[in-house]
């Protein structure tokens, strides 16, 4: 059902709510899930934040990659025309668990979109002996039997950053990168550590300054000795412990934050959902 809200503003599927900051009315469409639309009958000046679905930590023998973050797009004081604009938020990528060192694509996150603007979804984490995963931000590489795994790259237009770099030991372990956030690239990962996701950006078009699209981290398949990379802020979530059986958390839902990786064949985490917020000044 539409939402009307003033004589020249509707939406559809989006959550409405008005807030002051520093003597200024605001009022706020905030969309959380699937397709909608925002219609202004007269051109308004806006503020836009559009972020991605993270893409998806894996588990793999060697140490899953942790999935890049979804990509974010913001953009403050924008004049658009009166109008309808078709807007869509995209999911997360979903967890996965790869047996032995298997070159399966990498599981990548879904665009969002307000009108012509639409951020690409992250990279999944890097598996087995596959690349991981290009997209708002890369997916991080993943150690595996392959001394020369690939990280993931974001995609052109600033939407995010790179992951990390795995590292390999022959006959000790094998450790994965992070996955690329919105405000750094992922960390390489190093002996029996895996690489951290990358930090997120804050945006505070909702009310409240909150950090999105932060990467998962990376896992480490060190014979239990190893460090398991952390989620970068932003909603990334962590990898799984070293020798874990129950598999890395989710990233944080509506962050699009990238999942983190694991090791042993357990599942990585799911990548967060993406989000799309419209804000405007209502006095």
């Amino acid at each position: 059902m539409a939402q009307l809200v003033g004589p020249h503003i509707r939406s559809t599927g989006a959550i409405h709510h008005t807030y002051t900051s520093e003597s200024i009315d605001y009022g706020v469409w905030t969309f959380l899930q699937g397709s909608g639309s925002f219609t202004t009958k007269t051109s308004i000046t806006c503020d836009i934040l559009v972020v991605a679905g993270g893409g998806g930590g894996v588990g793999a023998g060697g140490g899953g990659g942790g999935g890049g973050a979804g990509g974010m797009i913001v953009s403050s004081s924008v004049s658009i025309a009166a109008g309808t604009y078709a807007t869509r938020v995209g999911e997360g990528g979903a967890a996965r668990a790869v047996s032995g060192y298997s070159t399966d694509h990498p599981n990548f996150g879904l665009d969002s979109q307000f009108g012509e603007r639409i951020a690409k979804g992250g990279g999944g984490g890097g598996s087995g002996n596959s690349a991981a995963g290009s997209g708002g931000s890369g997916g991080g590489a993943n150690g595996g039997y392959a001394n020369t795994a690939t990280d993931g790259l974001a995609n052109a237009g600033s939407q995010g950053n790179n992951g990390g770099d795995a590292h390999v030991t022959g006959g000790q372990g094998y450790s994965s990168g992070g996955g690329g956030g919105a405000g750094a690239v992922g960390t390489n990962a190093s002996s029996a550590q895996g690489g951290n996701g990358g930090v997120g950006l804050q945006c505070l078009f909702t009310g409240t300054n909150t950090y999105y699209a932060g990467g998962g981290g990376g896992g480490v398949s060190w014979a239990g000795a190893g460090t398991p990379g952390a989620g970068g802020l932003g909603g990334g979530s962590a990898a799984e412990a070293d020798l874990g059986s129950s598999g890395a958390l989710p990233a944080t839902a509506n962050t699009g934050g990238g999942g983190g990786g694991a090791a042993n064949n357990v599942a990585g985490g799911a990548g967060g959902s993406g989000i799309v917020v419209i804000r405007y000044k209502a006095s």
